[in-house]
This record gives structure tokens, C-alpha cells and sequence, in this order.
């Protein structure tokens, strides 16, 4: 798979081991433009320099919401330590495109679309949240595999 998306942070889970005191990772979600909503596709942890883990607290700090948005389609398996308002967008570069019963991205039968083994490509500050690679152009990627 060599296509990017464009993702938005939702969601952290506090770091272990090295990266203990930060946010070891983030909640990654498309955009549907159907509903207006935020379905989670991935938990992004690698592809940041120990610099950019050190800063996200800051740079995410505008957007932390007490609880989960209610713009924002999650399961409870997936339940982060940190939730965000929509706001801040990711390019992302993955392996390939899989079913999951832990994502809700164009969610079918219990099961959404996720990017196995996502890899941050760069921070897009030229995008808002509703300019985000939609659930609907993902579902076309993985059904033209």
C-alpha cells in the first residue's frame, strides 16, 4: 500500500518505558462527511523523532476534551488515556488496509477498516479536521485491492 491519509488525532495513550511522562501514541480517525463524525482507524506510534514525542502535550493541548466528543465514533477497546476535540491532522503511511473489530472506519458487520502498522509521514497544518481522507474514499482503497 502506498497511499497516505490524512488523519485526525482523537485520542492518546500515555507512553511506557522510554517514552513514560508522554504520549506514547495517538487515536487516528477519518472523517465522515455522511454524518459528520470522526471513526477511529488506527493507533499511530511510530514515525516521530523523541523531539516531536516531547512536544505533543503541548501541541495537542487546544484541543483536549474532558471526555469523548460526541462527534467522535470509538469502542471502548480502543479507549485512550487523553480525548481531543477534532482538530489537529496527521499524514499517515501504512502497510496495507484490514478489517477490525476494534475500529469503527466504515464500519461493516462489527468490523471498521484499519491501517495495520501506521507510520507518521508529517503533520499537515495546512488541513482542518473536516479536510480529513473521509471513511467513504478509505472504503473505495481497500475495496479496489
Amino acid at each position: 500500500m502506498q497511499d497516505t491519509f490524512d488523519l485526525v488525532i482523537v485520542g492518546a495513550y500515555m507512553g511506557r518505558g522510554k517514552r513514560a511522562g508522554h504520549y506514547g501514541a495517538l487515536l487516528c480517525a477519518a472523517y465522515n462527511d455522511q454524518s459528520d463524525r470522526y471513526e477511529t482507524i488506527c493507533k499511530l506510534g511510530s514515525g516521530f523523532s523523541n523531539e516531536e514525542l516531547g512536544r505533543l502535550e503541548k501541541r495537542l493541548g487546544k484541543y483536549m476534551a474532558g471526555r469523548k466528543p460526541n462527534n467522535v465514533v470509538a469502542k471502548s477497546a480502543e479507549e485512550p488515556d487523553v480525548w481531543f476535540k477534532p482538530g489537529q491532522v496527521l499524514e499517515v503511511l501504512g502497510a496495507e488496509l484490514t478489517r477490525s473489530p476494534t475500529h469503527t472506519c466504515a464500519e461493516k458487520a462489527g468490523k471498521g477498516l484499519a491501517i495495520r502498522f501506521p507510520r507518521l509521514v508529517r503533520w499537515r497544518d495546512d488541513k482542518d479536521a473536516e479536510q480529513a481522507t473521509t471513511s467513504k474514499e478509505i472504503e473505495k482503497m481497500a475495496k479496489g485491492r
